[in-house]
């Protein structure tokens, strides 16, 4: 199965607030990278607050590899690098890993994914949780609501600190667990987090 590529001027963002300090916007609402503060002041610049730390692109890399190993590659495409999606009006979100369907209308532009993936993984928060009700935890199940919503399976949030692993979909109770939990992914893939990290001799 192919993918159809097609070519477009990207539209820009019009905003009170530089574009390059916001994240998301979620429901109508920009949402800015964490330590945004601090690069509108002049204490960092903006690739100090917009890169990765060395754990989580470690995380995202090992889970793309390994994801790259153990699903269908014809049905399915595995994309990460915080790919952009647009709901709505109001609603451009991005996701560490996202895995989409190949027969779900996907067309690959220089704009952001219009088509909801399958499976939505994040690793940690990188907006200023201060910015948001409710925090962090009030963002996380905001914007997990938000793409189940528009039609995403599942979302599987991974945190640093604690280590845990927060499973969301449509069908079932949400379920927060332990990095050793084995939690299924898609079709017959599971992921038991440890045990991967252990295999590729990743410890922390």
């Amino acid at each position: 199965m192919t993918v159809a590529v097609a070519t477009s001027p990207k539209k820009q963002r019009k905003s009170g607030v530089p574009t390059y300090l916001i994240y998301e916007t979620l429901n109508g609402r920009a949402l800015y990278y964490r330590g945004y503060r601090d690069v509108k002041t002049g204490k960092k610049t903006p690739a100090e607050i917009m890169g990765s730390s060395s754990l989580q692109a470690t995380l995202v890399a090992t889970l793309v590899m390994f994801l790259g190993r153990v699903i269908n590659r014809r049905k399915y495409l595995v994309v990460t690098n915080e790919s952009g999606i647009h709901l709505d009006r109001g609603n451009n979100l991005s996701n560490d890993i996202a895995i989409f369907d190949k027969s779900s209308g996907l067309t690959l532009s220089d704009k952001y994914f219009t088509v909801p993936p399958k499976i939505a993984i994040e690793v940690d928060v990188r907006i200023e949780p201060e910015e948001f009700s409710g925090k962090e935890s009030g963002y996380v199940y905001a914007k997990t609501e938000r793409l189940l919503a528009f039609g995403v399976e599942t979302v599987i949030w991974i945190t640093t600190e604690p280590k845990k692993i927060f499973v969301a979909t449509r069908t079932a109770p949400w379920l927060t667990q332990n990095w050793d939990a084995s939690v299924p992914v898609l079709d017959d893939v599971v992921l038991n987090l440890a045990e991967l990290l252990h295999e590729e001799g990743i410890e922390f």
